[in-house]
C-alpha cells in the first residue's frame, strides 16, 4: 500500500507557474506508476498527466507544452510543474498511483489518492 501527500498549489496569476509536489511513503515506490488529476467545481475529475517508473511519459492534450512531469524516485516523489497557466487550470489537483507500469488516464484505474491541492489562476 502507498499513501501519497500532494503539495506546492496556491494562488498565482495567469501567466504565471506552480510545481506540485506528490510525496509518497512505502518503500516499492518505484514500482509504482504515477499519475495527476485535477477536478474543477461542478466537474469531472480530468486526467492531466502520468509517468511511469522509467521513461514513458503522457499529458492531456489541454496540458501538453505547459506542464512537465517528473520523478525522484530516491526522494519518492512525482513534481508536476505547470508553467503558462490559465484560468481554466483552477482545480483540485491530486495525485494517484496503480502498481506496475499502467497506461491509464481513467480515474479508474488508479488504487491510491492523495487529499489533493488546489490551485487558483486569476485572469
Amino acid at each position: 500500500q502507498v499513501q501519497l501527500v500532494e503539495s506546492g498549489g496556491g494562488l498565482v496569476q495567469a501567466g504565471g507557474s506552480l510545481r506540485l509536489s506528490c510525496v509518497a511513503s512505502g518503500r516499492t515506490f518505484s514500482s509504482y506508476t504515477i499519475a495527476w488529476f485535477r477536478q474543477a467545481p461542478g466537474k469531472e475529475r480530468e486526467f492531466v498527466s502520468v509517468v511511469w517508473s522509467v521513461g514513458p511519459k503522457n499529458y492531456a492534450d489541454s496540458v501538453k507544452g505547459r506542464f512537465t512531469i517528473s520523478r525522484d524516485n530516491a526522494k519518492n516523489t512525482v513534481y508536476l510543474l505547470m508553467n503558462s497557466l490559465i484560468p481554466e487550470d483552477t482545480a483540485v489537483y491530486f495525485c494517484a498511483a496503480i502498481f506496475g507500469s499502467v497506461w491509464s488516464t481513467q480515474a479508474s484505474g488508479y488504487s491510491y489518492w492523495g487529499q489533493g491541492t488546489q490551485v487558483t489562476v486569476s485572469s
